[in-house]
């Protein structure tokens, strides 16, 4: 008798399928170092050394992981309304607008306390508006959210480059960006938190924007799990017709949900802005976007798993740079095909080992995947 199709418990499905999938992207990894004449054991020690050896090192993976939680939670939103928000790139740069206005114009005037809170809104609102037209072209129009979120990125980035050489950039200055901003615009650093651990910090930019991700984070389940309009967003992506004959507006939950997913995109801008760089330049996004979809597939779209995918994530941005430089025949080249091998089994490849673990899982325990067992097997 064939083993029947069964749904793996949560912690297989949340856990171990994740893990599995990284663990053959890592050694199909190894392969490919092994390719260019290094030792594939020795580059993840110094992969992992480079990430997470020391209070500066954890400092940076963190700095980078806060990028990625705000963009895979952008994402994971989207995908429990089976919408496919690939513009989170476009979201998060096109608020720097709001984040810099806000800095520029009260960084004088207000502490950092005050600027903080306005400047979360400024990203919020800004992104949720950047997301607003596509979803309105897909609910209204019917134009696939996909191909309009790819084309706002593009409008994205021109409009950027128009506002930071013709707009914001100071006279008598050459380099696309604004002017740096004052104390009254810059996030305080968390490296006493990692000093107060034991760990030396020289300098690294982890701020407080790492906290408010994490906020997000909690906010995002209990607004997905824990309220009507979550229940209602989850209905509609798995099922519309579903959603209709229940009286969920299909026009509504599209839009609402692609403006929270702008919004906590968009909210990405507060870390490189106020918190890094202190200033706006071009391309501070770099890429955050789309590593935001990686890390809400590998996370499965919840908030548990996005936060440690992130942290994957920044791993792979800050130990990539150490490798590189102590492997000189590690390029950054080879640093993105270990993500893409990364993102290939976490999202693309996903389901390729999930029938052989769910056949074993059904062959040794059925009551555990909820499927009864058959009279005379298993005894």
């Amino acid at each position: 008798m064939s083993t029947p199709f069964s749904k793996l418990p949560a912690w297989a499905d949340y856990g171990l399928i994740p893990l599995i999938n990284l663990a053959v992207a890592f050694l199909v990894a190894g392969l490919v170092v092994l390719l260019v004449g290094e030792n594939p054991l020795r580059a993840a020690g110094i992969l992992f050394e480079g990430a997470f050896g020391s209070g500066q090192n954890i400092a940076y993976t963190l700095y980078y992981a806060t990028n990625f939680i705000f963009t895979g939670l952008a994402v994971a939103v989207a995908f429990h309304a089976g919408l496919f928000n690939i513009g989170g790139e476009g979201q998060a740069y096109i608020s720097g607008l709001g984040v810099a206005l806000v800095a520029l114009s009260l960084d004088s005037v207000l502490p950092w306390w005050l600027t903080f809170p306005l400047g979360i809104l400024g990203a919020a609102a800004t992104g949720a508006l950047w997301a607003f037209i596509p979803a309105v072209l897909q609910a209204k129009r019917g134009s696939h959210i996909v191909i309009t979120t790819i084309m706002f990125n593009f409008i994205a980035a021109s409009v950027m480059v128009y506002m930071l050489v013709d707009v914001l950039k100071p006279l008598g200055s050459m380099a696309p960006q604004t002017r740096d901003l004052l104390p009254g615009g810059q996030l305080p650093k968390m490296n006493w938190l990692l000093e107060a651990m034991g760990m030396s910090v020289r300098s690294a930019p982890l701020n407080i924007s790492f906290l408010l991700a994490l906020v997000m984070a909690v906010f995002v389940w209990a607004l997905i799990w824990r309220t009507r309009l979550g229940y209602e967003i989850r209905t509609f992506g798995f099922s519309p017709k579903a959603a209709r004959y229940a009286g969920i507006g299909e026009a509504k939950i599209i839009i609402v949900t692609m403006m929270i997913s702008g919004a906590l995109a968009g909210m990405m801008a507060l870390n490189p802005i106020m918190g890094d760089q202190h200033r706006m330049a071009l391309d501070f996004v770099a890429g955050a976007g789309f590593v935001g979809i990686a890390v809400a597939l590998m996370g499965r779209s919840h908030p548990v798993g996005i936060v440690p995918a992130a942290i994957l994530f920044g791993m792979l941005y800050q130990g990539g740079a150490e490798l590189a430089f102590e492997m000189p025949n590690i390029s950054r080249d080879m640093i993105v095909i270990i993500q893409g091998l990364v993102i290939l089994f976490a999202g693309a490849l996903e389901h390729m080992f999930r029938p052989a673990v769910q056949t074993i899982f059904a062959s040794f325990s059925p009551r555990s995947v909820g499927v009864a067992a058959v009279k005379g097997e298993g005894v």
